[in-house]
């Protein structure tokens, strides 16, 4: 099926759940300030990992937010994925209530599922007997429930989907969203939000080899520095409102912060051969996909991994397609750590807010080391009349994905 070019995917609505803040005002406010929520887990006892930091929540209390019934079948993840929908919806002005129930869908990527509501009925499996097992746990661990709860809340019975691709999820889902939207459909919930901070989580994000041991919090998540010894990971993430240009406009949107533009998505090659990272190619064909030449990109959201050999590669692509210090980097996760798959689009958030406010967020804590021939925005934000960002995500096994946003005329 051919796909029509001149509809355009607009974003209109925001909803944040980040470790540096609940809700977008919060949220940006610490990010421009470079406060950082990283810290020694809390949610359970890390003494007897090698990995003890975190990007954690705190302050979110689902009673105040959801219906009591929906608390004891919802996993952590799905009640901040619940609430970040909510506050997408309010901040674009549109009840869900006023949409023909067929006009709207959901599209979120997901990383591991609801870890700690398994890790909890697995708990009571073990330890009392199958009887005590909730029904609930069918799909509560499901890394798709995000979707499917969303959907229910807000009876919204469109195009519906979940896409699995680590970090690079966040991106992933947003364009499936952009496809439905030229497709025809009026409006996606789109985005994502994980959760798993609890010791199967713990263990099982262990496993990549890719966490920070670093005990300090200032100093355990250094991208693009000599220091850098790998990642934190961190929980929440962000939900947007997709709408087809002219419906946003149609009904009067309060605010457009501006359009999906380009996306494309690669694979790397197998370690051990001698071909190339992906990324430089994503980062092309997203720029050709919005018809967007390297100088009027204003700044990229790097993905930045904290393990040199990703970042080589990363700041490698960077300089092949802009040139040594060609465009402003900011890496704003260095403040809540990895959200997997939430991480992309908090960035693609953070990208969209630069574009209102005509500032660029800096990269808190790292030293740019000499080798990385990259424009890092680093101790305080830079004013910039940012027009055209670039989102950079990467997952696990050789995920790649690059998008462009920008803002409308």
């Amino acid at each position: 099926m051919s796909l029509p070019t001149t509809t355009r995917a607009v974003v209109t609505g925001l909803g944040v759940t980040a470790p540096t803040g609940l809700g977008i005002d919060e949220y940006w406010a610490a990010t421009l300030a470079g406060r950082s929520a990283i810290g020694r887990i809390t949610r359970f006892d890390p003494a007897s990992y090698p990995a003890q930091l975190a990007g954690e929540i705190h302050g979110f209390t689902a009673e105040e937010y959801l219906p009591g019934r929906l608390l004891p079948q919802t996993d952590r993840m799905t009640q901040l994925s619940l609430v970040s929908a909510d506050w997408a919806f309010l901040d674009s002005g549109l009840a869900p209530a006023d949409l023909p129930e067929f006009e709207a869908g959901v599209i979120t990527a997901g990383h591991s599922g609801g870890f700690e509501f398994g890790q909890n009925e697995l708990k009571a499996l073990w330890s009392k007997g199958g009887q005590y097992v909730s029904a609930y746990q069918s799909f509560a661990w499901f890394y798709a429930v995000n979707s499917g709860q969303i959907s229910i809340r807000n009876n919204l019975r469109g195009p519906s989907s979940v896409l699995v691709s680590d970090q690079a999820g966040g991106l992933d889902a947003v364009a499936q969203a952009r496809r439905q939207i030229r497709r025809g459909t009026s409006l996606i919930v789109s985005g994502a939000v994980d959760a798993s901070i609890c010791p199967w989580g713990w263990v099982a994000q262990l496993t990549s080899g890719r966490l920070s041991h670093g005990k300090d919090p200032k100093n355990a998540y250094l991208p693009f520095d000599d220091r850098a010894a790998g990642h934190v990971p961190g929980e929440g993430g962000a939900l947007l409102v997709l709408e087809d240009e002219r419906h946003a406009r149609d009904r009067g949107a309060p605010r457009i912060y501006g359009e999906i533009a380009g996306y494309a998505a690669t694979m790397d090659p197998p370690p051990g051969t001698d071909r190339p990272s992906g990324l430089r190619r994503a980062i092309e064909q997203a720029m050709a996909d919005a018809t967007v030449e390297p100088e009027e990109v204003d700044v990229v959201f790097a993905d930045a991994a904290a393990v040199r050999s990703l970042d080589e590669a990363e700041a490698d692509a960077l300089v092949a397609v802009f040139g040594p210090g060609g465009v402003p980097v900011t890496v704003p996760k260095a403040a809540t750590g990895r959200l997997y798959s939430g991480a992309a689009s908090l960035d693609l958030a953070a990208a969209f807010l630069s574009i209102r406010d005509r500032v660029v967020p800096p990269t808190i804590g790292t030293s740019l080391s000499p080798r990385y021939e990259i424009d890092l925005v680093t101790g305080t934000p830079r004013a910039v009349d940012v027009r055209c960002a670039l989102v950079l995500a990467r997952g696990q096994s050789g995920f790649n994905s690059a998008m462009v946003v920008r803002a409308l005329d």
